[in-house]
């Protein structure tokens, strides 16, 4: 029997200045635990004079979480909220009943040119929350758990994991973490969470001696202990938690367990009645409906 529910395979999607590779939504799963969307983008060359420019765009009914390894983003946001984000860190935008934010490379590293690797997911709001206020919070590095394990070191970037629990405030039961191996090193990977994925940025690795595929996440079998294994140095990023209290409903930036609230954000960012990103002039307009399906 494979340690392996369902295997993940990214889709490319193209946000400007580079592709990004995009495992959830996906098909066979729309949500891990209550991650309903993940990207991996980079590592990127950005040229001299040149980066990121994410314009402002809105969101309801979810939080995201971004997460460096490489490069810096200056976040931007309609509650005011101004903060660069370096590897290690974590920015946890709660969208709520809507945000507006804004991501972009900041002025001091395009002169000279830059790189960038890193993660977004997002994670759904429980039915009862999806219209809480919004918020936003930033945890540096050095504040969150960091394990180490013989050839293995851990950082916990929200939730719980291998017994140790991140500062950073969730609203369901979470589970993601960073995972670096040394070559030949060994993981238990416990079954503290009912919903369990690994993605593998870089390297090689295995599971009770089944491959990972590169860039690919795969679910695990709920219920079991399982042994990640690395071959060379990896990387890995560890998702799950409780699963999400129903479907939802995804188009563009905006989830929510019903159509009509999906329908209610669209109206206002048509009618401009989100609030705006303080400094901020630009905004990214209401994509066509076969472009919106699954996020920007």
């Amino acid at each position: 029997m494979s340690t392996f529910k369902h295997l993940l395979k990214p889709h490319t999607r193209d946000i400007g200045a580079f592709a990004v590779r995009r495992v959830l939504p996906s098909a066979l799963a729309q949500t891990v635990g209550p991650f309903i969307f993940f990207d991996h983008f980079g590592p990127v060359e950005l040229p001299p004079q040149a980066g990121m420019d994410v314009r402002p765009h809105p969101h309801i009914g979810l939080a995201t979480v971004s997460y460096l390894f490489e490069g810096e983003i200056e976040h931007r946001d309609s509650l005011g909220s101004v903060q660069t984000i370096r590897p290690g860190d974590v920015n946890w935008m709660t969208a709520g009943e809507g945000i507006v934010h804004s991501e972009r490379t900041p002025a001091a590293l395009r002169a000279d040119g830059s790189r960038l690797h890193g993660v977004q997911t997002w994670v759904v709001l429980p039915k009862d929350l999806e219209g809480i206020a919004p918020a936003f919070a930033h945890h540096p590095a050095a504040t969150l758990p960091q394990l180490t394990f013989p050839g293995v070191c851990v950082s916990v970037i929200a939730g719980t994991a291998f017994g140790a629990r991140s500062p950073v405030e969730v609203f369901s039961p979470t589970l993601y973490a960073a995972l670096n191996l040394d070559a030949g090193a060994s993981l238990m990977i416990p079954p503290e969470h009912e919903e369990r994925g690994l993605y593998l940025i870089e390297g090689e690795a295995e599971i009770e001696g089944e491959p990972l595929t590169l860039h690919h996440l795969a679910v695990l079998t709920p219920g079991s202990t399982v042994t990640l294994r690395a071959r060379t140095g990896a990387r890995l990023m560890l998702v799950g938690g409780a699963p999400a209290d129903g479907r939802r409903f995804i188009e563009w930036n905006f989830v929510a367990s019903a159509r009509e609230l999906i329908e209610a954000a669209k109206a206002r960012w048509e009618a401009d009645a989100f609030p705006h990103v303080p400094g901020e002039t630009e905004r990214i307009p209401l994509p066509r409906k076969e472009q919106a399906a699954d996020g920007s």
